[in-house]
């Protein structure tokens, strides 16, 4: 699913690493992106900046732009939504105390869900759960990998579906920002909000509340959204002034089952680099009001 592409090249705004969820490290981010001749990449991990840094050091010198991006967890009423940030300042002191606080919560999340598993007697090895996270973020999915590795599950698709997704029986929602708060944040940084694949969140009616809290752009193209929901968000953004972007959410290689396992996302998603400017240019407006 692509837009129209621009004198510039293609752009992949929704990529993960191994700081968060990811399979592939920042390093093999860069490598895959360049493989597939992308022009740029944002990395947006979850409640996470650390991969950013050597996702910038790795692309020195080479014909791929990183954007320094995150994607935030954030409550909205009883619901879950992901707000992604593009071009924020990953030096950001509160942005990094606030993610740091974040951090604790979800290890204490993980915990209590193999406590959980273990309750009903599906015993899962701790240990090699968060030995598996040497760097930045763990979630669910490390979790779910673990559960696969251990054979309690045969994909990690069938760990969401059984046990861990919301809603289900051994999930536990965890300390999240108010969206107010993520988006906020956000823009504290210098970076712009965008709501990320809202056709996955539901709740389309709140959108405007987002919009009045100074979200600036909704994820319009995504791996899930199928033409009926790009068609309905393309025509949101529009009507809202909201900046169009669109990424694979590629973590990696896919083990979740079905036609995506084994597949690589890097770059099936992806939107011209006029999408890339206007973020750049929102931005800079942010800057120019900070000062």
């Amino acid at each position: 699913m692509t837009r129209k592409k621009t004198s510039e090249g293609y752009a992949d705004l929704h990529v993960h690493t191994t700081f968060s969820d990811g399979m592939f490290t920042p390093e093999k981010v860069v490598e895959t992106a360049l493989q597939k001749g992308l022009k740029a990449i944002a990395i947006t991990d979850h409640d996470c900046i650390d991969g950013i840094a050597p996702a910038l050091k790795a692309a020195r010198g080479k014909d791929l732009e990183v954007i320094p991006g995150i994607e935030l967890s954030a409550a909205a009423g009883d619901s879950e939504i992901h707000i992604l940030g593009y071009f924020l300042d990953h030096k950001c002191p509160l942005l990094i105390k606030t993610l740091s606080r974040m951090r604790e919560n979800r290890t204490k999340r993980i915990r209590e869900m193999i406590r959980r598993l273990a309750d009903k007697g599906i015993t899962v090895d701790a240990d090699k759960v968060f030995a598996a996270v040497t760097e930045g973020t763990i979630g669910r999915m490390h979790l779910a990998r673990a559960m696969v590795d251990q054979k309690i599950a045969s994909t990690t698709k069938e760990v969401f579906d059984k046990y861990l997704g919301n809603g289900r029986p051994f999930n536990v929602r965890h300390d999240r920002l108010d969206y107010a708060d993520a988006i906020g944040m956000i823009r504290k940084a210098g970076g712009v909000p965008v709501l990320a694949h809202p056709g996955n969140m539901g709740k389309d009616e709140y959108i405007q509340g987002y919009v009045k809290a100074g979200l600036m752009g909704i994820e319009v193209f995504h791996t899930e959204h199928r033409p009926a929901a790009v068609k309905r968000y393309g025509e949101l953004a529009a009507e809202k002034r909201l900046i169009m972007t669109g990424g694979s959410d590629c973590h990696g290689v896919s083990r979740s089952g079905g036609k995506r396992k084994g597949k690589v996302l890097l770059g099936k998603v992806r939107v011209g680099k006029d999408a890339v400017e206007a973020l750049r240019a929102a931005a800079g407006e942010i800057g120019e009001k900070k000062t």
